[in-house]
C-alpha cells in the first residue's frame, strides 16, 4: 500500500513540476519577446518623429510643399534602423508616401500644400517576429494568443513653430547704413554679396563662427550637418582666420563633390543644385531668382528655383558634369570638384535630398551680436574657399509665411520657425 501511495506522489510532482516550468516559460515568454515589442516601438517611434519633424520642416505653403515633405520625411524616417537597428526593415517594409499624411489649421486632413500646416507620420512594423511565444503556442494549441509574429505601430505628429534657439548657417548680415527692422534695408528677392575674404560692410554677409571662436575649422563644422545649433538672441558671435575647407561643405548643398567624398547619401544635397549668377540670371534688382520669373536675355535653362527643386535639377540643370555648369552661370569650380547629384525624379537630388539651400542666418552689429535672424537663398557653389558669392534676401525668419524652417529648441514667442513635436 505505501509502494502505491509513493508512485502516486511522484507522479503528482512530475504534473506539479511540469505545471510550474510551464508558468515559468510562460513568464520568460512574456519577459523576453514583449521586452522585444518594447525596443521595436521605441525605434519605430524614433522614426516617426524624424520623419514628422523633416516632413513638417517642408510645409511652407507652396505649391510643392507636399511633395518635398514626402520625401524629407522618408529619407529622414528610413535613416533610423527597426527591429534592433536592422538596416533593412522587415515586414511591411520602411516608410512610403501613404504613411505620411498632413492636416490643416483646423486639424482637418488635406492634400492641398497651400493649407498643409501638420505632418502626421504612421507606420505598422508587421511581422516582428516572437522568440518565446511562439513555443507556448505550440505546447498549448492556442496559436491565436501565442502567435508567431506580432505588428508594432508608432505615430508622430509635427508642425512649425517659433524658435528660442536656432540653428543658422555660420554667415551673418549686416544691416544696410540705415536700414532697421525687420527687413534692414534689404528688398525681398534682393541678392547680397557674402564676402568670402576680408571685410564685410554694411548691406554684406561674412564668416561668422556661431559658438563664439575664431577657429576656421569650426566654421566648417558648423556648416555641415548637423550643424550647430543653440544660437540666440544677444549672442556674441566669432571672425574666424582665412577659410581653408569650407567650399567642399557648403558645395554638398548644392550636389557638387570631389572625388573623394562620399557622396550624396551621406552629405545630403538640396532638392536642387541649380545655381544663379547674373550670367544666367539677368533679372534687375530684385532679382528674385527664389519664385520669379527670368528676364530677356537669362540663359535658356533658366526658371526660378521653386520650379527646379520640383524638377529636382542639377547645378547644371540635367547634367552630371560639374564643368558643364561654367556654360550656363559663368562659374568656373576649381579645388578638385568633379562629380554631381544626379537630376530628375529618380536621381539622388530627390532620393537624399532636403531644403538644404534655404537657410537662416544672423542678423549681427557693430558688435557682433546677434540681434534677429533672416531667411536667405543660397544662389552659388563656392569655386574656392576664400570666392565671394551671392544669397537672396528672402525676409524676416519670424514671419509666418517665411519659407524658412531651421532646427532648435522651440518655444520662442517671435523668432524663426522650427519643427515641433505636437503629438
Amino acid at each position: 500500500m505505501s509502494h502505491v501511495v509513493s508512485h502516486r506522489q511522484d507522479g503528482a510532482v512530475i504534473v506539479t513540476v511540469s505545471l510550474v516550468l510551464l508558468l515559468l516559460l510562460g513568464f520568460m515568454a512574456i519577459a523576453l519577446d514583449f521586452g522585444h515589442l518594447f525596443v521595436v516601438k521605441t525605434e519605430l517611434q524614433t522614426a516617426m518623429d524624424s520623419c514628422a519633424l523633416a516632413a513638417a520642416q517642408e510645409l511652407d505653403g507652396e505649391g510643392t510643399a507636399l511633395t518635398r515633405a514626402w520625401s524629407a520625411g522618408k529619407t529622414a524616417g528610413n535613416l533610423n534602423g527597426v527591429n534592433f537597428q536592422s538596416a533593412t526593415w522587415s515586414g511591411q517594409g520602411a516608410l512610403v508616401n501613404a504613411d505620411i499624411t498632413f492636416k490643416d489649421s483646423a486639424y482637418v486632413a488635406t492634400v492641398d500644400p497651400t493649407k498643409a500646416k501638420y505632418a502626421q507620420c504612421q507606420h505598422t512594423q508587421s511581422g516582428v517576429k516572437m522568440w518565446l511565444l511562439q513555443s507556448m503556442g505550440a505546447f498549448s494549441g492556442d496559436t491565436a494568443t501565442y502567435s508567431n509574429t506580432k505588428n508594432v505601430l508608432a505615430l508622430a505628429v509635427a508642425t512649425r513653430a517659433s524658435a528660442q534657439t536656432t540653428c543658422p548657417i555660420p554667415v551673418g548680415l549686416k544691416p544696410k547704413a540705415t536700414g532697421t527692422a525687420p527687413n534692414y534695408g534689404f528688398q525681398i528677392g534682393e541678392w547680397v554679396n557674402m564676402i568670402g575674404n576680408g571685410t564685410q560692410s554694411n548691406g554684406e554677409m561674412g564668416w561668422y563662427n556661431l559658438n563664439g571662436s575664431t577657429n576656421a575649422s569650426e566654421t566648417k563644422t558648423e556648416l555641415g550637418e548637423p550643424g550647430y545649433c543653440g544660437t540666440k538672441l544677444g549672442d556674441t558671435l566669432g571672425t574666424p582666420g582665412i577659410q581653408s575647407s569650407v567650399d567642399a561643405t557648403w558645395n554638398y548643398r548644392f550636389g557638387i563633390y570631389k572625388n573623394n567624398d562620399p557622396g550624396p547619401s551621406v552629405n545630403h544635397p538640396d532638392y536642387s543644385g541649380y545655381a544663379y549668377t547674373s550670367t544666367n540670371w539677368t533679372n534687375a534688382v530684385p532679382q528674385n531668382a527664389w519664385s520669379g520669373t527670368p528676364a530677356a536675355g537669362s540663359d535658356p535653362s533658366a526658371a526660378n528655383f521653386t520650379t527646379k527643386r520640383a524638377a529636382f535639377a542639377s547645378y547644371d540643370n540635367t547634367g552630371t558634369s560639374v564643368n558643364g555648369g561654367d556654360t550656363i552661370t559663368g562659374l568656373s569650380m576649381k579645388g578638385g570638384f568633379k562629380t554631381l547629384a544626379t537630376p530628375g525624379a529618380g536621381g539622388e537630388h530627390n532620393l537624399y535630398g532636403f531644403s538644404r539651400r534655404l537657410v537662416t542666418s544672423p542678423v549681427v552689429n557693430t558688435s557682433n551680436k546677434v540681434i534677429d535672424y533672416v531667411c536667405m537663398f543660397m544662389l552659388q557653389p563656392l569655386s574656392g574657399p576664400t570666392a565671394t558669392v551671392q544669397l537672396e534676401f528672402l525676409g524676416n525668419a519670424g514671419t509666418t509665411s517665411s519659407p524658412c524652417t531651421t532646427n532648435g529648441l522651440a518655444g520662442g514667442a517671435a523668432g524663426p520657425l522650427v519643427p515641433v513635436l505636437v503629438r
